[in-house]
């Protein structure tokens, strides 16, 4: 769950399943976080609804271990 300024500045970042508080600073969040922001299309029992949050990577590492299908992993070699 993110939190803005009137001028949608990041202030606060908490990880909507354990409720752990992310370091923000300046508006850039600085530690691990997955962030989801999608909108179900037809076919869906959400039709047209947006669901967003925030995971900590302790919480993301959580969800995915279960994952029947591994995540695919990639190296970056520039980060933003």
């Amino acid at each position: 769950m993110r939190e803005y300024t009137r001028i949608g500045k990041v202030v606060a970042v908490t990880c909507n399943r354990c409720k752990k508080e992310m370091k923000v600073e300046n508006g850039i969040i600085r530690e691990g976080c997955f962030s989801v922001n999608t909108v179900f299309g037809y076919f869906s029992n959400k039709d047209g609804e947006r669901h967003s949050f925030d995971l900590c990577e302790e919480c993301y590492d959580a969800v995915t271990r279960d994952f029947q299908i591994p995540v695919t992993k990639t190296e970056e070699t520039e980060l933003c």
